[in-house]
């Protein structure tokens, strides 16, 4: 694989991921006349959960369903340059013009009007977008195994880079997919957060996975991997490094985690077997999701690493993906009890989603 960086017109950067090294060198110029980033983002934390809340104002006039001859994200083409500026590309990672959290973000941690009881801090962090190739018209789902390869060692390089960036505490590679998931660029593509924070889902299972190596002198996540190979009812799809299955308390109507046979923090522990074994396995997990309803699925789907600086020996890398759509044309709204309390009530069993999802073939 052959990395180039480079930067846009207003100074972002911009990093090719090319699978051979024939490829020709990246020298395109970004010719549009762009003004400078203008974000202006602060986390707040919330005095009776103690989780913070990033507000990021500026995003509301980001790009919002641009027709595809407009797409930012294709190729750029002669009278429509993009935010990509070759005219092709194998995988694509660059700073969000409009991020949720911003690396140069300054300004002094305080409280909320002075008073002392809500924290404030500049929304410090990085925000990358990931496109997985150059045609508009593709999915994940669509890529080669040598491709996901590809796009799995951009997310273990920039894991790496953000990790080094002072400040940032977890980072998080994830892709949302369709138009229900709120999706408003149509190409495929996923992004990368840089949180200055560790996230409130991770604390939790950090919390537990430390109660029960404690308790067990094991990994959690070790012994449902071993309980759910063992039984299989759940187990969607097997490789030799990897398992993908249905959690077995599922929150959503499609949820499936795809879980590495050893335990490493992150994906830039990754062995090279074991990247090419995942390329294999969430190829076929995508497909039989795809063909689920027999219409694209719309899916977030994200990987849990261990946090920057602390915990790391708690961590055990995994994917998690999960759908909102319960019926071909039948979405599940997180309503009151979801939605009020976090209490999941789900429409259908773990069991029943993964007898589903192996029908599929």
């Amino acid at each position: 694989m052959r990395r180039t960086l480079r930067h846009l017109a207003d100074g972002r950067e911009i990093i090719y991921f090319d699978e051979g090294d024939d490829t020709p060198p990246r020298t395109a110029e970004d010719t549009r006349d762009l003004p400078a980033v203008a974000a202006s983002s602060e986390i707040r934390l919330d005095p009776l959960t103690g989780e913070w809340v990033a507000m990021a104002a500026h995003r509301q006039t980001r790009t919002y369903k641009p027709p595809a001859d407009l797409c930012p994200l294709c190729p750029s083409k002669p009278g429509k340059p993009s935010e990509i500026p070759e005219a092709d590309y194998d995988v694509v990672v660059f700073e969000n013009r409009f991020p949720s959290f911003e690396e140069g973000a300054t300004g002094e941690r305080s409280t909320l009007d002075g008073l002392g009881l809500v924290r404030t801090a500049p929304g410090k962090g990085r925000c990358e977008v990931v496109c997985f190739t150059s045609d508009h018209n593709g999915s994940f789902a669509g890529l080669s195994p040598s491709r996901v390869r590809t796009v799995v060692d951009a997310w273990a390089d920039r894991t790496a880079a953000l990790s080094r960036i002072d400040g940032l505490e977890q980072v998080f590679p994830f892709e949302n997919r369709g138009e229900e998931i709120g999706v408003t660029l149509h190409h495929p593509h996923g992004q990368i957060y840089g949180y200055p924070f560790v996230t409130p889902k991770t604390r939790r299972m950090l919390d537990v996975a430390r109660a029960y190596q404690a308790e067990h002198g094991r990994a959690v996540l070790g012994d449902v991997l071993a309980a759910e190979r063992k039984v299989g009812t759940r187990v969607i799809a097997e490789g030799q490094y990897w398992t993908a299955f249905v959690p077995p308390a599922a929150r959503w109507p499609v949820h499936v985690q795809v879980v590495p046979h050893r335990q490493v923090p992150d994906i830039p522990a990754l062995t090279d077997a074991e990247r090419d074994d995942f390329a294999e396995v969430y190829l076929d997990v995508l497909r039989r999701c795809d063909g689920l309803y027999d219409r694209p699925l719309p899916y977030i789907a994200g990987w849990h690493q261990a946090p920057v600086r602390i915990d790391r020996e708690l961590g055990w890398l995994h994917l998690e993906l999960f759908s909102i759509l319960r019926a071909p044309d039948k979405l599940k709204y997180l309503a009151g009890s979801e939605s009020g309390e976090a209490v999941w009530i789900n429409d259908a069993t773990p069991e029943q989603i993964a007898e589903r999802l192996r029908a599929v073939g």
